[in-house]
């Protein structure tokens, strides 16, 4: 038996690519590849034998290629308890090319597939096959707000129907009260009879369609414990035998967990509030300039290029650069940054802030999907649906949670029935231990509290690219720093211009601005910014070459000049130049033909939380060690201020990742190693780092590569990012530890007749609601300011 299988491939760029592909794929045992470069397409005939999936995988990207995946996200209904999310997990993972993490606090499934290999109508039919019902989810927040407000009204009614019901059965439990008052048993029969059905029919769904998908979950429990205690009472009544009944137990058990669903549902929304928070920043009109004036459009109608009018007091729609007017914007929404924002023309706005007292026309840049607060958004939103390393234990217990309490529930039975000879007590107590089980606060325990962590972040300007990142966050043992930008401002400037003998100020800076013209570096602005200053015209450069880490060549009518550090050019600095490198400046040389026409020094200046963030880094435990390109002397006097103990200095961009597995090999296997830079020249040392983090972000790259983005420009973002992180490992723990003294304490409690069924319904009721309030207290961390 064979599989069939088309795979795109990414990267080939002729003919040749893929007849090579070809024959690296037919070499694998059970393969026959046949590659078409015109459809960019890999036709497989597999042998279930040999050559899994992934190992086909590995040889294209071995190749040099790379098989491109797409990403749904699955609105998933019917999911109870940690076992329904965990079973839904194993069998979307079972279909090849899936990876699935599947959200119990969230009710979706966020998935990476291969299309070609499988496809959305495939992921939907296998969560069907497993008992449940899933559709694309809504990007329509309306629409996802509307369904759970649904919701939560049918539960209502369903809890007010079950508590009418049922509150007439609980009349024999009031001491004193006359036997007149009692409910004949035919009367009691029906109102348990309505409860049963009305309330119980949503846990026979569920517990049907899990046992029809081979697994068990929390309904089957609630639905065997609740039916076995109505059916023996029913029966009583019906043969009229002199025996007790126990009606309001099976009646109040489904009255108090409906209750219960009712208050978790309601918890769950207000852990959802950080994306829902982030979406409903962008506003639904904007004033779109047109031939024939100002025209209010829908904000999403909006493309790139249109010009569009802010107003003050406004949301801006989309990203954009402002063409004419001055104004501060309330970013705080995005960055968490409290004071208002000045921008002026040429200055990027972000869709989602606040413009203040004055009009600004703005050109859009980014639309859609594209826009910062769309990619945040998707950020927040997957890390929420992410699964923390802690959760694999979780789900391993949970996948066989329910089978070890039913045999522990048919123990309960056979055992005190042998052992005390009373059947109708050990019936009692087999329908305590059902109830009281509970996998669900298991299962909420960690997805809630990252759900609270990743939301809360979000809104302090803190973003979490997963689970993972937020969990490992607050784990560092050393953290590698980047001077230029993150422990200093990022706006150098120069302080002082030292020309060789020879040379004038005038010709020194007009090469350098030249040289520099072209490049985004910090240091080359401030070049620039000097020139302009004493209006010097930059020197016409041709064949400029950047040479990475190193500095700058080019040609200037015919003669080679060249720009950069001492080492690159082989000179040393004397008299004021050295005493500037000594105090700490950055110095940049400028040679023509070889001959040295002399420095720039340059000096950033320092940060002001700085000192404070670094102490109170070291107080978490964490090493700093600065790591730049700058000269020694440079380096240690930032970190001499700072209080940095270690330094690396004259580190090329490209050997930062070096370093960062240097202090991974010193660390050690279990101790984590961070590194915070720009999110651009770092990208290479973020990514090798097993905690990422970019500094100032809202940057495409720092976006798409960093583990942690700080949208706030400042470095008590960072010790933010180690307290929030800390705030919620502490909250997982907290969570799972009730969880498991629960379940611990709960189970054994019902199975010796202590907690009686009652009791039961009410505390698993109210596990779940207090593992999701017990999370939601996260929502009271603030940030640190710069004043505290």
């Amino acid at each position: 038996m064979a599989t069939t299988l088309s795979l795109p491939i990414e990267g080939m760029s002729c003919a040749a690519c893929a007849t090579r592909l070809e024959k690296v794929l037919n070499r694998l045992p059970g393969v026959q590849a046949h590659v078409s470069f015109a459809t960019r397409k890999a036709a497989l005939e597999l042998s279930d034998e040999h050559a899994p999936l992934p190992d086909v995988e590995a040889s294209v990207n071995q190749a040099g290629f790379s098989v491109p995946r797409e990403h749904a996200t699955l609105a998933i209904e019917g999911i109870t308890c940690a076992s329904c999310s965990n079973r839904i997990g194993k069998v979307l993972n079972r279909i090849p090319g899936v990876s699935a993490n599947v959200s119990l606090a969230a009710n979706k499934a966020e998935i990476d597939f291969i299309p070609g290999v499988t496809s959305v109508s495939d992921l939907i039919g296998a969560v069907s096959g497993a008992g449940y019902t899933a559709t694309v989810a809504s990007t329509d927040q309306d629409a996802r707000r509307k369904r759970r407000e649904q919701e939560k009204r049918r539960l209502w009614s369903e809890f007010i129907i079950g508590a009418v019901l049922t509150a007439p059965l609980l009349l024999e439990m009031i001491p004193g009260l006359p036997m007149s008052f009692m409910l004949p048993r035919w009367v009691q029969l029906v109102l348990a009879t309505l409860v049963q059905a009305i309330l119980g029919a949503k846990f026979y769904r569920g517990a049907w369609a899990a046992l029809r998908g081979g697994g068990a979950n929390m309904d089957v429990l609630v639905a065997l414990g609740t039916t076995v205690a109505w059916l023996a009472s029913a029966v009583v009544t019906v043969l009229g035998l002199d025996e007790p009944v126990w009606f309001e137990s099976g009646a109040t058990v489904l009255t108090l967990v409906t209750a219960g669903r009712l208050m978790e549902t309601s918890a769950k929304d207000r852990a959802a509030l950080g994306v829902e928070r982030l979406i409903r920043l962008r506003p639904p009109t904007a004033h779109v300039e047109t031939a024939s004036g100002v025209q209010d459009r829908p904000a999403a109608s909006l493309v790139v290029g249109d010009i569009f009018v802010i107003r003050p007091g406004e949301a801006v729609p989309t990203d954009g650069e402002i063409l004419t007017g001055t104004s501060s914007l309330d970013e705080a929404m995005l960055t968490g940054e409290a004071m208002p924002v000045r921008r002026s023309p040429g200055d990027t706005v972000r869709g989602g802030t606040v413009n203040g007292e004055s009009v600004l026309r703005v050109r859009a840049t980014a639309v859609g999907a594209d826009t910062a607060l769309a990619r945040i958004t998707r950020m927040v939103d997957e890390a929420e649906s992410s699964k923390a390393p802690i959760e694999q234990l979780v789900d391993r217990i949970s996948g066989i949670f329910v089978p070890v309490i039913l045999v522990i529930a048919l123990l309960t039975l056979l055992g005190g029935w042998m052992i005390t000879g009373s059947f109708e007590r050990s019936l009692i107590n087999m329908v305590a231990v059902l109830v009281v089980a509970c996998p669900c606060a298991l299962g909420l325990a960690t997805p809630t509290a990252i759900m609270v962590g990743t939301g809360r972040g979000a809104a302090s300007g803190l973003l979490f690219r997963s689970a993972e990142a937020l969990e490992h966050a607050g784990r560092m043992t050393i953290l590698l720093m980047d001077k230029t930008g993150t422990l200093t401002e990022g706006h150098p400037r120069v302080t002082g211009v030292f020309p060789e003998k020879g040379a004038t100020e005038e010709k020194l800076l007009a090469l350098a601005a030249g040289l520099e013209s072209d490049s985004s570096h910090p240091l080359a602005k401030a070049v620039r910014d000097e020139a302009k200053a004493r209006m010097v015209t930059p020197a016409v450069i041709s064949d400029n070459t950047a040479i990475a880490g190193h500095g700058l060549e080019g040609i200037c009518d015919g003669i080679t000049v060249k720009l950069g550090s001492a080492r690159f050019l082989g000179q040393a600095a004397a008299g004021a130049a050295a005493e500037a490198a000594s105090a700490g400046q950055t110095l940049i040389g400028v040679e023509e033909k070889g001959v040295l026409l002399g420095w720039l020094a340059v000096a950033d200046t320092i940060r002001p939380e700085a000192a404070r963030c670094i102490g109170l880094l070291k107080g978490y435990g964490i090493r700093p060690i600065m790591v730049t390109g700058d000269t020694q002397a440079a380096a240690a006097q930032v970190a001499h201020v700072v209080g940095i103990d270690e330094v690396i200095a004259g580190v090329l961009p490209g050997d930062k990742a070096s370093e960062v597995k240097k202090a991974q090999a010193v660390a050690g296997h279990n101790a984590l190693v961070g590194m915070v830079g720009d999110g651009i020249n770092d990208a290479p040392a973020l990514a090798t780092a097993d905690v990422g983090i970019a500094m100032g972000g809202g940057t495409d790259v720092a976006l798409e590569t960093a583990d942690v983005v700080l949208m706030r420009s400042e470095l008590l973002a960072l010790v933010d990012m180690v307290r929030l992180s800390k705030a919620t490992s502490r909250k997982i723990r907290q969570n799972l530890f009730f969880a498991c003294i629960y379940n611990g304490l709960g189970v054994p409690l019902a199975a010796f007749g202590i907690l009686p069924p009652i009791l039961s319904g009410a505390a698993m009721a109210m596990s779940s609601v207090s593992v999701v309030t017990n999370a939601l207290l996260l929502n009271r961390w603030q940030p640190l300011r710069r004043e505290e």
